[in-house]
């Protein structure tokens, strides 16, 4: 009996409803299947992220922090298999989000008010703690020095001071995590959550590179200002707009590290990012 048949049986066994699993495309991080009314998702071990975390322990505490809010599918259960964790939410119809930037906007505002819940670690803030994470990031680019080195030599200038009040933020905000259902938006994939900077979760929908992976395409600038103008909390915004170049820099080390698994929308990502740091270097006049 191979592991995927031992572990639906073990959860059969448990007495859980998880008949005729159908495994889902397109994780990057772990395996997920639809049961019916149901997911189950099996995390898998990898090499250490430097920038998503896979904490099976959050993403639980997570959907239960903030059941009842329609921001998160329903928990149904969770344990471990083998040395491995996984968890049952409910399966909810919809399709990874394609449009209506705004109404993401107003989501991350929502969240962004709720309160802290426990097993949250505190997040990147702050300018120069970004450069400190790209300094890990890179570090683990071994296989391209010279890209490292044009890199390094594309630090942004200047300075922006943490916040003193952080907020709950979501870590992975991108269109695969976000789904769109009976004219609402569900948030999927708790697996980083922090106590952070609110603005984290706006660079990371923003960026070129995460909506080319997930929705093939970057956003047009109509749809990055309407995103902007409904976000609730215009500080938040400004803070974004500040932080903008450290988050490219950031994103376009990220891409970089995963360059070395071979796929080709990684490269794609990096130029895409490199080309917005460039513009985000540009003063805004408006």
């Amino acid at each position: 009996m191979d592991f995927d048949q031992r572990f639906f049986r073990s959860l059969k066994a448990q007495g859980l409803d998880v008949a005729a699993p159908l495994p889902f495309r397109g994780g990057r991080s772990n395996r997920v299947w639809r049961c019916g009314d149901r997911v189950v998702k099996l995390y898998l071990r990898h090499r250490d992220n430097p920038l998503f975390a896979n904490d099976p322990a959050r993403e639980v505490a997570a959907l239960a922090a903030l059941s009842g809010t329609g921001m998160v599918p329903s928990l149904l259960g969770s344990g471990r298999f083998e040395g491995h964790n996984w968890l049952i939410y409910g399966h909810i119809t919809g399709a990874p989000w394609q449009q209506d930037s705004g109404h993401v906007a107003q989501l991350l505002g929502r969240l962004h008010d709720q309160p802290e819940f426990s097993g949250l670690p505190r997040g990147v803030n702050g300018s120069a703690a970004l450069e400190a994470q790209v300094e890990v990031i890179l570090n683990r680019c071994t296989t391209d020095p010279d890209r490292v080195a044009q890199l390094q030599q594309l630090r942004p200038i200047g300075q922006v001071p943490a916040l003193s009040q952080l907020a709950l933020i979501h870590g992975d905000p991108v269109p695969g995590n976000l789904l769109a259902h009976d004219g609402t938006l569900t948030l999927i994939d708790w697996q980083c959550p922090q106590m952070g900077d609110p603005s984290e979760d706006l660079a990371l929908f923003l960026s070129p590179a995460m909506q080319v992976l997930y929705r093939g395409a970057v956003l047009s600038a109509t749809e990055v200002e309407a995103f902007l103008a409904a976000y609730p909390d215009p500080r938040v915004v400004g803070r974004y707009l500040s932080l903008k170049p450290w988050f490219h820099w950031r994103m376009a080390g990220y891409c970089l590290w995963r360059c070395t698994d071979g796929n080709p929308l990684d490269q794609q990502g990096y130029e895409l990012e490199l080309a917005a740091m460039d513009q985000s270097s540009i003063p805004n006049t408006a």
